[in-house]
């Protein structure tokens, strides 16, 4: 392969610019073009990071033989049907998240990525965090012990999606990073969703989602359009130790605790001398180092290694559709809860 690996980023709104910068100061890539309908747009883009040709028709971009991978940063329904002309004209392939409108949309992706030999990756950010990085070595080398449940908050006083509720809109960062930190990723066998919609929007603006995981702890997600203030934390308690992530304190984003509540696992024994066996673990508190890196620049590293090595990239297709099949099944959950009688559970 040549040094640099030739990469055009297709969409120049609010995402695309973003990989354009990450692209152009990677010293893996080398930035081939822009490519989106508004010509003008894209001109304002391909300016920013030192001039790049700029096209508005996909076709003349993929048709040159020397671009090896493009990177899609369109609406969600367009990924589909961009991807697999891209996979058609031998190219490698990051998608933005959500992977696909569908899983059945994403499936499809897979599969054709798989049978040309592409990699298929998805830009869930957040796993190329430092913070995230840590916590998934941290759970992967036994240092929080058996996960026993996984509590995430994102709320704050949001825009309305137009398109989407409050779960498509700002569960996917949750699911996505829960899925890269659990070894096997998130494969749940049920999902159960509460969603309300106090402002009459026709949507759910406020929601719980709720999750089983195989030792019989849980996974638990709110998220929220409406809270004046901003919260992004998750907990990830172990059965040795307590991991506390909060992305909003620079100082300090992750808390371990030495913390926590110890019961002997013991068959019948009666609820009295269970509560007797029951021992609070109060000990040290500290915080992790963690390098400064763009979340961004990590990614498109990883793109490039898993192109160059012929592997599967961290955070492949599998995981944007992980991701999909939890979101579908909170909304089908939704619906039943809306289609039953008036005090029916």
């Amino acid at each position: 392969m040549p040094e640099h690996l030739r990469v055009a980023v297709i969409g120049a709104g609010y995402w695309g610019p973003n990989l354009a910068r990450n692209f152009t100061s990677s010293p893996f890539w080398e930035l081939a073009a822009i490519v989106d309908l508004d010509a003008a747009r894209a001109q304002q883009v391909a300016s920013s990071v030192g001039g790049v040709p700029v096209f508005t028709d996909i076709d003349d971009v993929l048709a040159d033989p020397s671009i090896d991978a493009v990177a899609i940063a369109t609406p969600a329904r367009t990924h589909h049907p961009l991807a697999m002309k891209a996979f058609a004209a031998g190219k490698h392939v990051v998608v933005e998240k959500p992977m696909a409108e569908s899983s059945e949309r994403a499936r499809e992706m897979n599969d054709e990525a798989h049978r040309r030999g592409l990699v298929l990756m998805t830009d869930h950010t957040y796993c190329y965090t430092t913070a995230v990085q840590k916590i998934r070595e941290l759970i992967a080398e036994g240092a929080l012990g058996d996960i026993l449940y996984v509590d995430s908050t994102r709320i704050n006083l949001g825009l309305v999606q137009p398109d989407v509720d409050v779960f498509w809109d700002l569960a996917p960062h949750d699911l996505s990073i829960i899925d890269f930190i659990l070894p096997g990723g998130l494969v749940p066998t049920e999902v159960s969703a509460y969603g309300a919609d106090p402002l009459g929007a026709g949507k759910a603006c406020v929601g719980h989602l709720m999750t089983p995981l195989p030792n019989g702890g849980m996974v638990h997600v709110h998220v929220n359009w409406m809270s004046p203030t901003k919260i992004r934390q998750m907990v990830i308690a172990g059965s040795r130790r307590t991991l506390v992530w909060d992305d909003l304190n620079p100082q300090q984003r992750l808390s371990m605790y030495d913390r926590g509540i110890d019961l002997p696992h013991q068959t019948g024994v009666g609820q009295d001398r269970i509560a007797a066996m029951v021992s609070y673990r109060l000990g040290d508190t500290w915080a992790p180092a963690l390098a400064e890196r763009e979340a961004l620049s990590a990614m498109v590293e990883e793109f490039a290694a898993a192109i160059r090595e012929g592997r599967p990239a961290r955070t492949d297709g599998a995981s944007g559709l992980r991701v999909l099949n939890v979101l579908e099944a909170a909304s089908r959950d939704l619906e039943l809860a809306s289609a039953a009688p008036s005090g029916v559970a």
